[in-house]
């Protein structure tokens, strides 16, 4: 498509995560305007809108989208209606920027993948730590050799049973897998499937286990998993969300040293290698999704390439369909 000069945007769904994760960046990178925001509950609209200062606001998304001052849009709804809005915006020739994960199943993403290319419409999906400082560092580390070849990966993801899951008739859109497409590990689980498809390339071959321990809701609660890259390194990854404490660790180990961080603290990247001990301590802006905004933006007005795409999107989904879809019936 033509490079814009100015991107405007809209946003369907101006939830939470919109607030301040990723909302005001868009008025804040270079090119880039909030013109117009959706969310089905009118009055939550007009409150948003006028709180960030927003030109327009609907409680119809077709609306939204057929808005001819609205050159892009953010799709940041629950996954199960992703697939829908982004054909829609796709059918009217606008770029999409996808909430993760992409869409309820790797199927539905890629119906969206493939709208895009026929129509040659952009897709990028919000997987935003791939523009984050500190993995643009632990990048860098291993594309110099720090730790030598990567050898293995171990993923660790512990969370405590929160008391938001406790009642059946209330419980949050995260854990429905109707809405959701699986629970907790979908819905934060693919940040670090995603995050290390970046760093190692695809996921070529995953199996795993699924529990539901507490049987407080019907997504699972516990998965076990094994995965295997296509240079041949392996992983295991467990993430566990009714366990006594939180946890959060990567370990990439490689044949000369190992880097250990975390997927969603800011705590140091521990890198150890010989001789060579190092915390690096490097903090997230914030609004969290700015850089990979600017990045998006810098795409659209021909000036850059965006890292999170609907094909790398896609492959996250994938993944996670190899773990959960065996165990549904």
């Amino acid at each position: 498509m033509t490079a814009l000069s100015h991107v405007r945007w809209g946003i369907v769904g101006c939830g939470a995560v919109t607030e301040v994760k990723s909302g005001p960046a868009f008025s804040k990178v270079p090119d880039a305007s909030l013109v117009a925001v959706m969310r089905r509950d009118g009055e939550k609209a007009r409150d948003y809108a006028a709180r960030h200062g927003v030109q327009r606001w609907y409680d119809d998304a077709a609306a939204l989208i057929a808005d001819p001052d609205v050159d892009a849009v953010y799709i940041a709804t629950p996954p199960s209606s992703h697939r829908e809005y982004a054909l829609m915006a796709i059918a009217a020739g606008k770029p999409v920027y996808v909430e993760k994960p992409m869409a309820i199943d790797h199927a539905e993403c890629m119906a969206i993948v493939e709208a895009g290319r026929a129509a040659g419409v952009p897709v990028f999906v919000a997987y935003y730590r791939r523009m984050l400082p500190r993995f643009r560092r632990i990048a860098a580390l291993l594309a110099e050799g720090a730790i030598g070849v990567p050898r293995l990966v171990n993923v660790l993801l512990h969370h405590p049973f929160e008391a938001r899951y406790q009642d059946p008739a209330n419980l949050p859109w995260t854990v429905r897998p109707e809405l959701s497409g699986g629970g907790i590990f979908v819905d934060i689980g693919c940040h670090t499937l995603d995050i290390l498809d970046f760093l190692l390339g695809p996921i070529v071959q995953a199996r795993g286990m699924v529990s539901h321990q507490m049987d407080a809701y019907p997504a699972e609660d516990t998965v076990a998993m094994a995965f295997s890259f296509g240079s041949g390194v392996l992983g295991t990854g467990l993430w566990n969300f009714c366990a006594d404490r939180r946890e959060d660790r990567v370990e990439i180990v490689g044949d000369r040293g190992r880097l250990v961080f975390a997927t969603f603290g800011e705590g140091p990247i521990r890198l150890e290698a010989g001789d060579r001990v190092e915390d690096i301590l490097i903090a997230n802006p914030a609004h969290i999704q700015q850089p990979l905004i600017e990045s998006i933006v810098a795409e659209l007005t021909g000036k850059g390439v965006c890292p999170s795409t609907a094909e790398t999107g896609a492959r996250t989904s994938w993944v996670m369909d190899q773990v959960l879809r065996p165990w549904l019936v």
